[in-house]
């Protein structure tokens, strides 16, 4: 909360209060077990989401980043090689940003404008760099801890928690090994549903916060 305070609309937790708008955000992908899972279940149900991209990730399965794209999805950046950026130093930090930065780039054309961290561990100087560079940090107030290989009720479970207009929700289109996130997808369509019951619209970061997706050249 306290860099939300100390760097307003350049640390993000949540959108507007104020709308019945929520986004759904999945970190970690491209994935090749998950996100094309997650991808058909967005496309059925005419919804738009945001990915954030692992670097390395992406080098491996540039089609699946492309087809993020192609479907409507934002696309942000989430580390080189899901670096613990808290413990960075500065140009550590950016090494992992900017590198990321290049191989988007190449990919989708642009230089994305969101960045969220892994574990959405920030120190104050690299938000203060970012927001210099023309990014803007976005974490979540909504958690499904679907990375916990949990199962689709646990996942509704948790986001219904904190769920209010304006949330940001945490979900994952990828994981390590071993990791199951066959739970995030089973309970996409329930929450998908049960969001809609609520009157909430589903919209993308850009629509939710009025910010491009792509990052303004400095």
């Amino acid at each position: 909360m306290k860099l939300q305070k100390q760097f307003p609309g350049s640390y993000v937790l949540n959108g507007p209060r104020n709308m019945r708008k929520v986004a759904l955000t999945f970190d970690d992908a491209p994935d090749p077990r998950f996100t094309p899972a997650i991808l058909d279940i967005l496309a059925q149900y005419d919804v738009c989401a945001t990915f954030f991209i692992v670097g390395n990730r992406a080098q491996k399965h540039p089609q699946l980043v492309q087809r993020i794209q192609r479907e409507g999805h934002t696309i942000g950046n989430h580390s080189y090689d899901h670096a613990v950026m808290s413990k960075l130093s500065l140009s550590g930090y950016r090494k992992q940003i900017w590198s990321t930065d290049a191989i988007l780039k190449n990919i989708i054309g642009y230089s994305p404008r969101y960045v969220r961290p892994p574990y959405g561990e920030l120190l104050p100087q690299q938000v203060r760099w970012s927001k210099q560079a023309g990014y803007t940090i976005v974490n979540w107030d909504v958690d499904s801890v679907d990375w916990k290989n949990s199962p689709s009720s646990a996942v509704l479970r948790n986001i219904k928690k904190t769920l209010q207009p304006g949330s940001i929700i945490l979900q994952h289109a990828g994981g390590g090994d071993g990791q199951d996130l066959s739970g995030t997808v089973k309970a996409l369509p329930q929450l998908i549903l049960l969001l809609r019951n609520k009157g909430y619209e589903l919209v993308t970061l850009p629509e939710l916060l009025g910010k491009s997706a792509d990052r303004p050249i400095q």
